[in-house]
This record gives structure tokens, sequence and C-alpha cells, in this order.
């Protein structure tokens, strides 16, 4: 890692009102005494989107390439991060095995993307426990994916 890299710390959460149904996600980026809170969702998607969204919309919202500590409850990310999955199916053809495909393809290659730039090191976190930035990124998921409960919107926008 470059000692020059400016270090942040990303908490990243999505959540999902049915599986599918709408969903948000809530980000917390942390820079030295700066704190930055970011939330989206869609109308109809997936929990493992939005968790993949959660932890995308968190990375691309650096300015430049960064150390970054990022904290996920979700088992799905960062175990499939850390085991270097996304890029054993991405030399496959996108495919999990001989018969069946990857899921969530689009999201994965952005991730990929974005992991070429910072130093990423993923650590997962109980959800729904006593981590305080956790909570505070599942209630902006939730706020978010409760914008869509009786919307006719298809996304919306981080902010």
């Amino acid at each position: 890692m470059d000692d020059k890299q400016t270090k942040v710390t990303i908490y990243a959460d999505g959540a999902c009102l049915g599986n599918p149904g709408p969903g948000g996600y809530g980000v917390i980026l942390i820079c030295g005494d700066r704190k930055k809170e970011l939330s989206g969702g869609a109308a109809l998607t997936t929990n493992n989107r939005m968790e993949l969204t959660a932890v995308i919309e968190g990375l691309k919202a650096l300015k430049r390439p960064c150390e970054v500590l990022l904290y996920s409850d979700s088992k799905y990310v960062v175990d499939m991060v850390e085991g270097k999955w996304p890029q054993r199916w991405q030399k496959n053809n996108w495919m999990r095995n001989k018969k069946e495909p990857a899921k969530n393809v689009d999201l994965w290659e952005e991730l990929l993307r974005l992991l070429e730039i910072h130093s990423v090191t993923m650590k997962w976190v109980k959800g729904h426990a006593e981590n305080a930035l956790n909570n505070r990124c599942d209630e902006l998921a939730v706020k978010a994916a409760e914008s869509f409960k009786n919307s006719n919107h298809n996304n919306l926008s981080s902010r």
C-alpha cells in the first residue's frame, strides 16, 4: 500500500422490503474527522443487489485512490470479495460452475473495477448488533427502501 493514499473507513449496508421488493442502501464514509452519509435505492431489487450497491456507492464516492477499510454485515459480499470469487467467475465468462451463471454480474463488474482503483480491506460486522455506524447504515437503507414502497420510481440517487 502506498503511504500517501488517504485512509478512509466505509460502512455499507443494504435492505430490501421483500426479496425481491423495494430496496435501499446506506453508506457512511469517514476520513479523519469528516463523515458523509449516502443513501439510495430501487423500486424492485434484491437484498444482495442492495448490499453490493452500498459497497459500490461508497467506493464511487471517493475522488482519488484510497486505502479503504470497508465494513459490511453481508457475508455474501465480504466472503465473495475476500475469496476472490468474482475474479474466478469473470475468468469463466461469469459462470459459477459449468451449469450455473453468476448473479448480479453488472454489479460485480463494477465492484471489480473499483477494487482495482482502491486498496480495500473488507471486514464483516454483525448486523443489527451493537455497532452504531452499521445500525445507522441500516436506518438509511430501510428509509430509502420505504421511499419506494408505494412509488413508481425506478431508482433513488445518492444524496
